[in-house]
């Protein structure tokens, strides 16, 4: 997705308004000094911030606002009112903040902010060190020192070029619309500022919690007072014949998605092994480069047991439509250089085979230390691991939720844990209950998706899929556990908001609103 037009619209705010215009919490898009600007009235206060999503440009006049933050109907980045500070992921970077004058019942927006120095936290370990330089990595290490943190901190990932965004791999960038130059979270001249090393390609080998001491792969010793572990996942491996062909390539990293963009230019097939998330996307966006594409997977519905049969055949129409093939209810027994065997006997014929069958948690570090660790590092409300000074988050870390313990495999939950961490070892942890979130695209089509529901008794969809306006509730002993949505991001910005105040009334009433 790209960021906003830049056009101007609405009043001039420099010139001022009236304040009877402006309805509480309800955002409202205006301008001054040539930039776009939402003013939003809590109160008796107005508060000014910049109009553009600082993730992906997203028009936070048409978020919601919701507990003192501006929210983003993009991908639910959380904007605080009074500073600016991006406080939720995906967005990293703040929105600019601007003075706000009211005199005779017209607001008038003046200057920008400057922004606020951090003040030094009064609980601060001798040194940080992550494990990890993914999402929930790169997070908790900005956060510490956004928090005030002014400790050694140290970013150890496994490969290069340090954290990038991960979600883009196998959408836009993989598609040819967006330029790798985006696809870098951040650069090491923004670690060096904020005095964070980076290490990259020499991963851990050995954790010792009793010495408080990590091993990496070169030899070289990290000592720590609190250490977090991010070391996410990675895909599960094909076992069969020709799984290690050059041509063969999973999805996970910068170099996977380069090394299948490098290969899709030589191709004129390709099958994608896998009807999951990652495996649609790569499917769509390979044939937005022009391929030819097969998708195989086992169930008989693609993401039915996710999203539902109705939703995964509405899924599976798109891609259709777009000229991507299905073989459905098979799996591949072989692969030759130019062709997939499947379990029917028939085969496909492919230049590029990709494959996305899923991922496993990365545990092996956790286990040779000692730490508890079940399907996923065990943790507790605050991501604290079963050693001290020890936190978990991101695709790794199975944690307490809702009388539940989850793990769960969202990029934005990733960084707002890794967000989470970060306060915990500063001593401002709250217990982490934050709603899980993700976004999936398939050509045009948008799925926002808040909640979280292993299973469901009961899904209704409202509205149509076919016209891209829907709602699909999934309910379990008749409580509404998560929506998916189409076309639908404001109900899914308030229904996110629903559920963190643990309001199932207002939620109810806003499904009941959907069926209208």
């Amino acid at each position: 997705m790209g960021g906003s037009s830049g056009q101007l619209s609405g009043p001039d705010l420099s010139q001022g308004i009236a304040l009877s215009e402006l309805k509480d919490g309800a955002p409202l898009l205006g301008h001054t000094g040539g930039e776009g600007v939402v003013v939003v009235r809590s109160g008796s206060e107005v508060f000014a911030v910049g109009a553009s999503c600082s993730h992906y440009g997203g028009p936070l006049a048409d978020g919601i606002v919701a507990n003192g933050t501006i929210r983003c109907p993009w991908h639910h980045a959380r904007f605080d009112l009074r500073t600016g500070n991006a406080v939720g992921a995906p967005a990293l970077n703040p929105v600019p903040c601007f003075e706000v004058e009211q005199e005779n019942g017209t607001v008038r927006v003046r200057r920008k902010r400057e922004a606020a120095r951090p003040v030094k936290p009064s609980v601060a370990p001798s040194s940080v060190v992550i494990v990890g330089a993914g999402a929930a990595g790169a997070a908790c290490a900005e956060m510490l020192r956004r928090e005030g943190y002014e400790g050694p901190v140290t970013l150890v990932g496994a490969e290069e070029p340090g954290p990038v965004d991960r979600p883009n791999l196998s959408k836009d960038y993989l598609a040819g619309n967006a330029p790798e130059e985006w696809i870098p979270l951040r650069n090491a001249d923004f670690y060096r500022e904020l005095n964070i090393e980076l290490v990259v390609k020499d991963p851990v080998a050995t954790l010792d919690t009793a010495a408080k001491k990590l091993r990496l792969t070169s030899g070289r010793e990290l000592t720590y007072d609190a250490l977090l572990l991010a070391t996410g996942a990675e895909p599960v491996k094909l076992s069969i014949d020709g799984a290690g062909l050059p041509h063969v390539r999973m999805l996970r990293t910068l170099e996977d998605s380069r090394a299948i963009i490098s290969r899709a230019a030589q191709s004129k097939r390709a099958v994608v092994i896998g009807s999951s998330f990652i495996g649609l996307e790569a499917a769509a966006s390979l044939r937005q480069r022009g391929l030819e594409v097969t998708v195989v997977g086992p169930d008989a519905v693609p993401l039915g047991r996710v999203l539902g049969e109705e939703v995964g055949r509405f899924i599976r129409q798109v891609h259709e439509s777009k000229g991507v093939a299905f073989r459905l209810g098979v799996t591949p027994v072989r692969i030759d250089a130019q062709q997939v065997v499947l379990s029917d006997g028939s085969a496909l014929p492919a230049e590029l085979v990709v494959v996305g069958i899923g991922v496993r948690p990365r545990t092996a570090l956790a286990e040779a230390a000692g730490l508890k660790v079940d399907r996923g590092i065990l943790v507790d409300e605050h991501l604290r691991a079963s050693a001290p000074g020890i936190w978990a988050a991101g695709d790794v870390a199975r944690y307490p939720a809702d009388g539940r313990t989850v793990r769960i495999e969202h990029w934005v939950v990733a960084e707002r844990q890794g967000q989470a961490a970060a306060r915990a070892m500063l001593g401002k942890g709250a217990p982490f209950q934050e709603v899980p979130f993700f976004w999936s695209m398939h050509f045009d089509v948008g799925i926002g998706y808040v909640g979280h529901a292993e299973k469901w008794d009961m899904l209704a969809v409202h509205g149509s899929l076919e016209a891209r306006d829907a709602c699909v509730v999934y309910r379990e002993a008749g409580r509404i556990r998560a929506l998916a949505t189409i076309g639908r991001d404001r109900l899914s910005l308030a229904a996110e908001a629903a559920m963190e105040r643990g309001d199932e009334r207002a939620l109810e009433a806003l499904v009941a609103g959907a069926t209208t």
